[in-house]
C-alpha cells in the first residue's frame, strides 16, 4: 500500500488509488464538476453576447436591443439554473465518494489490527492506533472531498482558454498568466508544509496515548496522588501540538492568500490589456466583460484547487501512517482445513520454540525446543516461575501467534492449517485480565447482538453462567441476562468478571479451554467447584484443559503438572510424582501453599471488615 517515487508522483498514485476505489461515484461527481466548469465559461459568453447585442445597443437608444432585454435574462436564468443543478450533483457524489473512502481505509486499518499477532500489538502504544484509525485516515482522505471540485476547475480553465485565444490572443496571457505563479507558490508551500504536516500528526497520535494511558490507569493515578504529574505530561505534548499545529496554519495563512489573490490580479491584467485592445479596436466591450467576469467566477474553483493543493501534503502523511500498518509484517496465515472436533481434543506441541526481537535488536527466546502431548480430554496444570514461559506456551495454543519454529496441534492438524472460523469455535481463552463491553450481559455471553441468527439460546447462556458459577449474580441483577452492565463491567467485582468471561468461553463448548491463570480473583472454593463442574458437567466429552494455575487447589484438581522454567518443559507428571523428584516444583509448590494462605488471610479480613462496615452502618 506504501507510495513510492517523488511527491508528484506519490500524490498521483494517492489520487488513483482513491478514484479508483469508487469509479462509478468519482465518474459522477467529476462529470457534473467538469459540465459546471463548462457551464461557467457559456456564462460568461452569454453575458459577452448580451453585452453587445443587447445591453450595449440599448444604452445607445435601440428599441429593438430593448425587447430583446427578457430573452437575454432568460438566457442568463437558464444557464444559472444549469449551474445550481451540477453544483448539487457534484457535491452530492464528492461527499459520498470521500465518506466511502474514509470507510475503506477505516476498515482495512481495523482487519489489520485484527489480524496482526499480539506481539505486533504489544510493540505499538495503542494511542497510536487509534490515532491510526481515526485522525490519519481522516487526514489521508481529505484531499478527496474538493477533488472532483478541482478537476472541474481543469476543464474550466480548457474551455477558458480556448474561449480567450479565440477572443484574443493577449486577453487569454493576460488571464492565463496566473497558472505559473500558482505552480511556483504551490512548490514553495510543499516544501514548508509537509515537515509542519508530519510533525503535526505525529503529535496528535502522542496526545492520543497519553489520553488513552490516563484513562486506562485512571484508578491508579487517583489511589496514588499522581493527577498533577498526568495532567503536566498531557498538558507538554499538547502544548507541543498546539504548536506543530499553529505552525500548520501559518504555512496555510500565507498559502490561502496567494491562491485567492490569483484570480484578482488576473482581472486586473485583463481589464488593463483589454482597455488597450478596445481602444485600438482589436475586441469588443463584451469580449472584455466576458474575460473578465470568467476570472470572476474562476476565483472560488481556484481557491477549490489551493485547497486540493493544500491538503496534499498532510494527505500524503496520513496515507503513509495507515500504509504502514496495512503493510506490516507478521500477520497470521489464514488456514483452510476445516475441524469438527467430537468432545475434547487432543493437543501436541512439536519442538516449539518462540522468540521476540527486542527493541535494541537481538531476541529473547521465550520458548526453547518444547514437546507436549496432551490427550484428549485430560487437565493439565501448567505451573513455573514468574517469567517461565506459561502464558507463552498456552497463547501457542490459542494462536494468538505462530511458533518461531516447530508446529503445535489439534487432533493432528497444524494451527497454522485450521479455518480461523474453526479454531474460533472450538478453542477458547480466558485470561486473567477480563473485558466486559458496556451491554447486556446476554451480548457479554455470546458475543453476539441480542437475537442474531446463530447465536446461542437463552438455555445455553444459562448453562455456561451456572458452570461457571456466576448464574446466582446475573439472577439478582435487576434484568437478568438483559441486565445491562456499565463500561468496562463496573457494576461487577473482579472475580464476578472474570466468572463472566469463562461463562463467554463455556458457551461454545470448546473442545480445548486455555485458562491463563483466569481465575486469580475468583474465592479458591468457587474456583474449585468450576473446574470440577467443567469435567462431571461434560463426561466423556470434556474439553481438554490448559490450566496456568498459582494455587495448589487449583493444581491438586488436574490430571498432570506440567513444570515449565527458563521457556522449557522441566517435568511432568502427578503433582505427587513432581513432589517426589523435582526439587523445583517441591520448592514453587511450597511457595504457592504460602500465597493461597496469605490471599485466604487477606479475604477473611476483607470480609470482617465488611460485617464491621455493615454494622455501624445498620446497628440494628
Amino acid at each position: 500500500m506504501a507510495l513510492t517515487g517523488s511527491v508528484p508522483r506519490r500524490a498521483a498514485q494517492l489520487l488513483g488509488r482513491g478514484l479508483r476505489a469508487h469509479p462509478r461515484t468519482y465518474v459522477l461527481a467529476i462529470g457534473t464538476s467538469a459540465l459546471f466548469g463548462a457551464l461557467t465559461v457559456g456564462v460568461s459568453r452569454v453575458l459577452g453576447a448580451v453585452t453587445d447585442q443587447v445591453v450595449v445597443p440599448a444604452l445607445a437608444g435601440s428599441s429593438e436591443a430593448r425587447d430583446r432585454i427578457w430573452l437575454a435574462g432568460g438566457a442568463i436564468a437558464l444557464v444559472a439554473v444549469s449551474l445550481a443543478v451540477t453544483v448539487a450533483a457534484r457535491r452530492i457524489f464528492a461527499g459520498k465518494g470521500f465518506a466511502l473512502i474514509q470507510e475503506d481505509h477505516r476498515t482495512a486499518v481495523t482487519r489489520q489490527y485484527l489480524r496482526l499477532p499480539m506481539s505486533w500489538h504489544r510493540q505499538h502504544p495503542t494511542g497510536q492506533l487509534l490515532s491510526n484509525a481515526s485522525a490519519d485516515v481522516e487526514a489521508a482522505t481529505s484531499i478527496f472531498n474538493p477533488l472532483p471540485f478541482a478537476i472541474g476547475v481543469v476543464v474550466m480553465l480548457l474551455v477558458a482558454t480556448v474561449e480567450l485565444v479565440r477572443t484574443d490572443l493577449w486577453l487569454a496571457l493576460a488571464a492565463l498568466v496566473v497558472l505559473p505563479l500558482a505552480v511556483i507558490a504551490n512548490v514553495v508551500f510543499q516544501r514548508r508544509m509537509s515537515p509542519a504536516a508530519i510533525r503535526a500528526q505525529q503529535l496528535r497520535a502522542e496526545v492520543a496515548d497519553i489520553a488513552h494511558e490516563s484513562f486506562e490507569a485512571a484508578v491508579l493515578i487517583t489511589s496514588l496522588g499522581t493527577e498533577a504529574r498526568e495532567e503536566a505530561r498531557f498538558a507538554e505534548r499538547a502544548t507541543q501540538l498546539r504548536h506543530a499545529n499553529v505552525r500548520v496554519g501559518v504555512v496555510r495563512a500565507m498559502f490561502d492568500p496567494v491562491i485567492d489573490l490569483l484570480p484578482s490580479l488576473g482581472t486586473l491584467l485583463v481589464l488593463v490589456v483589454g482597455t488597450v485592445q478596445i481602444s485600438e479596436g482589436r475586441v469588443g466591450t463584451g469580449d472584455v466583460v466576458a474575460a473578465a467576469y470568467l476570472l470572476t467566477l474562476l476565483a472560488v474553483p481556484v481557491r477549490a484547487f489551493g485547497w486540493v493543493l493544500g491538503e496534499l501534503p498532510r494527505a500524503l502523511v496520513g496515507y503513509d501512517r495507515i500504509a504502514r500498518v496495512i503493510d506490516s509484517h507478521g500477520a497470521l496465515s489464514v488456514g483452510s482445513t476445516p475441524w469438527s472436533p467430537g468432545g475434547g481434543a487432543r493437543v501436541e506441541l512439536r519442538h516449539v520454540s518462540r522468540a521476540v526481537a527486542l527493541p535494541g535488536g537481538g531476541e529473547l527466546e521465550l520458548l526453547h525446543d518444547v514437546d507436549l502431548d496432551v490427550p484428549a480430554g485430560r487437565t493439565i496444570a501448567v505451573v513455573g516461575p514468574t517469567g517461565a514461559g506459561k502464558t507463552t506456551l498456552v497463547a501457542l495454543v490459542s494462536r494468538l501467534y505462530d511458533p518461531t519454529s516447530g508446529s503445535v496441534h489439534v487432533d493432528g492438524h497444524d494451527l497454522r492449517d485450521v479455518r480461523p472460523a474453526d479454531l474460533a469455535r472450538h478453542v477458547a481463552l480466558v485470561a486473567q485480565s477480563t473485558f466486559v463491553f458496556e451491554d447486556t450481559v446476554r451480548s457479554n455471553v455470546t458475543l453476539a447482538d441480542d437475537g442474531a441468527p446463530g447465536s446461542p439460546d437463552d438455555d445455553a447462556v444459562w448453562d455456561a453462567l451456572r458452570l461457571a458459577r456466576v448464574d446466582d449474580v446475573v439472577r439478582a441483577l435487576p434484568g437478568g441476562l438483559d441486565a445491562p452492565l456499565g463500561e468496562r463491567g463496573a457494576n461487577l467485582s473482579g472475580g464476578q468478571r472474570q466468572r463472566l468471561a469463562l461463562a463467554r468461553a463455556l458457551v461454545r463448548r470448546p473442545a480445548v479451554l486455555v485458562l491463563d491463570d483466569a481465575t486469580s480473583a475468583v474465592d479458591p472454593r468457587i474456583e474449585q467447584a468450576i473446574l470440577r463442574g467443567l469435567r462431571a458437567d461434560g463426561g466423556a466429552g470434556s474439553p481438554t484443559v490448559l490450566l496456568v494455575a498459582y494455587r495448589m487447589s487449583s493444581v491438586l484438581l488436574a490430571d498432570e503438572v506440567v513444570h515449565v522454567d527458563g521457556g522449557r518443559v522441566v517435568d511432568r507428571g502427578t503433582h505427587d510424582e513432581l513432589l517426589a523428584r523435582d526439587p523445583g516444583y517441591r520448592a514453587l509448590a511450597t511457595a504457592y501453599e504460602q500465597e493461597t494462605a496469605r490471599r485466604a488471610a487477606a479475604a477473611a479480613d476483607v470480609e470482617l471488615l465488611e460485617d464491621a462496615l455493615e454494622a455501624v452502618e445498620d446497628p440494628a
